[in-house]
Parts: C-alpha cells; sequence; structure tokens
C-alpha cells in the first residue's frame, strides 16, 4: 500500500516519526517538494488507514492512499484510471493534484477523466458527496493513482 503524506513545511522529521509509530512496518521516502511523503506499507488499506485514524497526529495534514505508481503520462493515468474504476459502483468524482509538471493541468485531468468514465461506464457523477473518489496526484515524472471509497482520504487539523 503507498500512501501520499502531507504536513506542514519544515515538519516532515515530525510526520515520517509519526507515521512509523502510528502504522509501524512502513517506509517513508520524502519527495522534491516540501511537505510531501511517500509512505509504503505491507499493511492493507484499510488496516493502515484505521491506525492512522487512531494515531493522535501533530504533524500528519492529509493522507491519500494511492493503488499505483505510474509514469505522468496521459495515456499511463488513463489505462490505471479505466482499470480501477470497474471496481466502482454508485456516484464518482476525480480530484488531481499536480507538482512539477508543466503538461498535466488539475481541472484538465479531472475533466477528461471524469469524461471517460461517464462514457466508458455510464456512471454518476457527484461532486459535492460521491460514493468513490478517484485520485490523481502528480509528482513531477510519476502519478500517483487511487480508488477511495468515502471517507478513506484522511484529513487532520495541524497546528503550524
Amino acid at each position: 500500500m503507498i500512501l501520499l503524506v502531507t504536513a506542514p513545511q519544515g515538519r516532515e522529521g515530525d510526520a515520517i516519526l509519526e507515521l512509523e509509530w502510528a502504522i509501524g512496518r512502513v517506509k517513508v521516502k520524502g519527495t522534491d517538494w516540501r511537505g510531501v511523503l511517500l509512505a509504503e506499507t505491507p499493511l492493507g488499506k484499510e488496516e493502515a488507514l484505521e491506525r492512522l485514524r487512531k494515531f493522535e497526529t501533530q504533524a500528519i495534514q492529509r493522507v491519500v492512499p494511492l493503488d499505483e505508481l505510474v509514469p505522468a503520462k496521459w495515456e499511463a493515468i488513463e489505462d490505471t484510471v479505466l482499470r480501477l474504476a470497474r471496481a466502482i459502483n454508485g456516484s464518482f468524482a476525480v480530484r488531481a493534484k499536480v507538482r512539477g509538471n508543466r503538461k498535466l493541468k488539475e481541472r484538465e485531468l479531472e475533466i477528461r477523466l471524469g469524461s471517460l468514465l461517464v462514457e466508458r461506464f455510464g456512471l454518476p457523477v457527484n461532486l459535492s458527496d460521491p460514493d468513490w473518489t478517484v485520485v490523481v496526484e502528480v509528482l513531477g515524472k510519476k502519478a500517483g493513482v487511487g480508488l477511495l471509497r468515502r471517507g478513506e482520504l484522511l484529513r487532520f487539523k495541524v497546528e503550524d
């Protein structure tokens, strides 16, 4: 399981320690972006998220579970989204965040991928309260793609 984790800039070290304490078996790497970490754990998504929900964090702001890391190219992202989206039953939304890549734009990713899923699978779009969220997190030359049920994207209030 891959987790994209954000923390306040300068608090990445604290966030790494918290991830290690909360999850136990985890390998955390920094990225080229301040406040953005990638964590890998052998735990399943549900168990990893449950441990993080119960943990009292001081430095972790967001946790985005990712199913796959792929090259940050349209074709690779599109193929991965289409494969993962077969599991969707219910409404969906696409959310994209682009860092360090001038070829890809957040709105364009969201609109094109959303349209593709509607065309292919006839799924209903719900931008305010979807049953499923397709997340695309672009980090330079890599893109993380995840398919999340409601409540699987974790947000914590952290004092800067």
